[in-house]
């Protein structure tokens, strides 16, 4: 049972540092296009790609997170469930699959229609914006929360999750900011 966990929580690790890495370089890449002022058209095939990899590593997050859950739950009881931050790891992989719906289906049509995040319109920029921005932060802090062992009964949910919507709404300001910014050029 020991190895069989290890196993599936090394897969599960595997395929959050793939997504984790290709959201990230995703970020920085749109970051330092915004900051050079080349208001150039995103590349709409590594898009594609993008959206299809991250897609597929979610999915082998949920099955992966669902079966050590299993395990742990079956040797554990239902008191395991009670634990803060297993609570607070699964509504925010909830909401970050939610949010990608969101994103697959309406903000990355619109951007590659539009060629450009700086040619959306406003409202659209702003959707976009808070889009990118939640996915963000969500990944990095159910990352943080899927190694942060120490955390395990000893936070309560809202003491967990006090920092994710100021991160939320930091990154949704610095890049609405940013953004703005590179318009205005």
């Amino acid at each position: 049972m020991e190895l069989t966990r290890l196993g599936i929580v090394y897969f599960h690790l595997i395929a959050c540092c793939v997504a984790i890495g290709l959201v990230l370089t995703s970020d920085i890449a749109m970051i330092r296009q915004l900051l050079s002022g080349n208001a150039a058209g995103q590349d709409d095939k590594h898009l594609a790609q993008l959206k299809s990899t991250v897609s597929l590593a979610l999915v082998a997050l949920w099955i992966t997170g669902i079966a050590v859950v299993w395990l742990d739950a079956s040797s554990k009881g239902l008191g395991y469930f009670q634990n803060p931050k297993l609570q607070a790891k699964i509504g925010i992989v909830a909401l970050l699959t939610l949010n990608g719906v969101l994103l697959h289906r309406t903000v990355m049509p619109v951007l590659t229609k539009a060629g450009s995040l700086l040619k959306l319109s406003l409202n659209q920029r702003r959707l976009a914006i808070f889009a990118g921005t939640l996915s963000a932060v969500s990944w990095f802090y159910a990352a943080m929360l899927g190694v942060g062992r120490p955390l395990s009964w000893k936070y309560s949910l809202l003491e967990l999750l006090a920092a994710y919507p100021l991160l939320i709404a930091a990154g949704f300001g610095m890049l609405m900011l940013l953004t703005g910014i590179a318009k205005n050029r």
